[in-house]
């Protein structure tokens, strides 16, 4: 790619300022542009070390200032069907993702790993198998070091994993990974995407520029990425893993043992009893993370000593402290029904239940059956509060309660729950209400946790 170029970034996040810094080093001419006039265009170049090759552009996009771009790259939380993003693309300018533009920077080999729930935790265990084997390794996307950030530290010696969202896939070109993963497909951002077909079609877009020399890791006994395999747009291997079925090829269970088959033999990885997280959807992301970093040439013994000791992630069903004989866990990264589910499930006790958020468009009447008389009470708090409440009442399920903020959960929890309980914040919804982040809500939790009995 030739970056003398003059390129305009659609957005001023993170993910923007990082593809401005990369484009920066290699010389480009760039134009940072937002919609919002009330951003601080002083703040904005103070986030370069070479502010005077950058040119802040906030409010409307005029057509004069679309002259001589020949490369737009947006950001992930920017759509894609945006008036400036039609705007842009009527006036023929290709348009980038920011993993399409660190991939054309950075070098080495690929893992990718997206779906709906699990690409943090299966994207962290592939990122530390990596740095077991080899200094030389990065962990980047949207588990939270931007790709940009570190693509030209990379040489043909590398070894990437790469967290990719649907929101990163919809504008990639030439992105191909040696090896990717689709974990699941359950609904999501539905409000951006607008039917299941269209989220799921934009999540196998992972595997599109692969060939028969790559591979891409399935899901056998989740139902959309099953049929994935069927699709014309998947030239690359096809490695199935299941934690309910035997599998003649891939990653399945025989017994409580996790196993690696192919080609008739049968690789016996690591027991159950041997690992850390707790649930079956981490035996899932375990299957995954073993036939990503397999495939990606890792040897098992580097595989499995790193399944030995792997503790997770933080935000995910995270233990944070026992209060007056209850057990407080965080599990700010539900941000779908989905997701909280599996928040739920990996509860051993009754439990006192915060959620609501954001609205994504989701539905929340199979978070609310799953409860199966393990949750005692629901706390609610955020956009969602009311629309979650009606379902509640739908299913038959009556023990709620409204509450304005987070702190004033968790002391309402801390009131209800008993000794021997847990509280769980697994919201089911996105965090940007009234948080940053998840992350920023899952500290938060923590926060106040901590407060308790202080």
């Amino acid at each position: 790619m030739d970056y003398h170029k003059k390129i305009l970034i659609i957005g001023t996040g993170i993910s923007g300022v990082n593809a401005g810094r990369l484009l920066l080093e290699k010389g480009a001419e760039v134009i940072l542009y937002d919609d919002k006039t009330s951003l601080d265009t002083a703040e904005l170049l103070s986030r370069f070390d070479k502010a005077e090759g950058v040119h802040v552009v906030l409010g409307e996009l005029k057509d004069e200032l679309l002259s001589g771009i020949e490369l737009a790259v947006i950001s992930p939380g920017v759509p894609v069907d945006c008036p400036t993003a039609e705007k842009v693309r009527e006036c023929g300018i290709p348009i980038w993702s920011e993993i399409e533009l660190a991939y054309h920077a950075g070098a080495g080999r690929l893992a990718a790993i997206t779906g709906t729930n699990g690409k943090t935790t299966t994207t962290s265990l592939v990122g530390e198998i990596f740095k077991a084997y080899t200094d030389n390794s990065f962990v980047v996307g949207n588990i939270g070091i931007p790709y940009t950030e570190v693509a030209l530290q990379m040489d043909e010696e590398s070894y990437t994993v790469a967290e990719v969202s649907s929101f990163q896939l919809e504008t990639i070109v030439d992105f191909k990974p040696h090896v990717s993963a689709v974990l699941n497909v359950t609904p999501d951002h539905l409000n951006r995407h607008y039917t299941m077909e269209n989220y799921a079609s934009v999540k196998l877009d992972v595997c599109k520029n692969q060939n028969e020399e790559d591979y891409l890791v399935l899901n056998y006994d989740d139902a959309v990425t099953r049929t994935m395999a069927e699709d014309n747009r998947v030239k690359a291997k096809v490695i199935f893993f299941s934690r309910l079925h035997s599998l003649e090829n891939g990653v399945c269970l025989d017994g409580d043992t996790i196993v690696l088959r192919e080609n008739g033999d049968t690789v016996k990885v690591i027991g159950l009893d041997e690992l850390i997280l707790l649930g079956g959807h981490n035996v899932e992301n375990y299957m995954a993370g073993i036939a990503v970093a397999y495939y990606m040439g890792i040897p098992m013994k580097t595989i499995v000593s790193v399944l030995k000791t792997f503790k997770g992630v933080e935000h995910r069903i995270e233990f944070v402290k026992e209060v007056d004989g209850v057990a407080y866990y965080n599990d700010s990264k539900g941000t779908n029904p989905d997701a909280a589910i599996k928040g739920i499930q990996a509860m051993n006790r009754r439990t006192v239940l915060i959620g609501g958020g954001y609205d994504k468009g989701a539905e929340f009447d199979d978070w609310i059956n799953a409860f199966d008389g393990k949750v005692k009470k629901l706390v609610l708090f955020g956009a969602t509060a009311k629309k979650i409440a009606e379902s509640a009442k739908k299913c038959g399920f009556q023990e709620f309660v409204f509450v304005d903020t987070l702190e004033e959960a968790v002391k309402l929890c801390a009131e209800t729950a008993e000794p021997g309980e847990a509280v769980l914040l697994s919201p089911a919804c996105a965090s940007w209400d009234m948080f940053e982040s998840y992350e920023q809500r899952g500290d938060m939790f923590k926060k106040y946790v901590n407060e308790l009995g202080a």
